[in-house]
């Protein structure tokens, strides 16, 4: 059995980049995991049961994470030693400041409104904006621009939070 991997890209057999093919992600991790299910290792040595439970839990962190573009970015910056501090460095530029308001503004109408059509289209628009920044990050990863791009992951951390809530919110008029 093979020792654990430096990094989820190397141990799902990808190269360490932004840009990744989610179906390839998707056929690595499925026959990693059958080559290391705990399951295999019924008979194995202690060592090896507990080896191929360690890989097992590393792949599914590793898929978790690398299938999740805010997450994925994260986890390259932290490759290239920078933390994004996204709990204590909340600076944002003041356009995306007054765009957060107003995503929050208008999910608070929508909710009173109980027009779910409003939050369809709301969570559309967040979409289009967090791909645009998904391929602004991809650039930024390729130019080694870390700086923006830690920016860019605390706008998607924001961008994945917004969406949440108005999937919950149109989940609570739906029901």
């Amino acid at each position: 059995m093979e020792l654990l991997q430096r990094n989820y890209f190397e141990l799902l057999g990808l190269p360490t980049q932004f840009e990744i093919d989610l179906t390839i992600l998707d056929q690595h991790y499925r026959k990693l995991q059958s080559e290391v299910h705990p399951d295999r290792f019924v008979t194995a040595s202690s060592n090896e049961r507990m080896q191929s439970m360690q890989i097992a839990t590393q792949a599914n962190e590793a898929y978790q994470t690398l299938k999740n573009n805010t997450a994925r970015a994260r986890y390259l910056l932290e490759l290239n030693g920078i933390e994004t501090l996204e709990e204590s460095n909340t600076a944002m530029p003041a356009d995306f400041l007054m765009l957060q308001m107003e995503w929050r503004e208008a999910i608070d109408d929508a909710n009173a409104a109980k027009n779910v059509s409003a939050l369809d289209a709301l969570l559309i628009e967040i979409k289009q904006m967090a791909k645009a920044l998904s391929l602004n990050l991809n650039h930024q990863f390729a130019e080694k621009a870390y700086t923006e791009a830690s920016e860019s992951v605390r706008k998607l951390s924001f961008i994945d939070k917004i969406s949440a809530d108005i999937n919950r919110a149109i989940e609570q008029l739906e029901n």
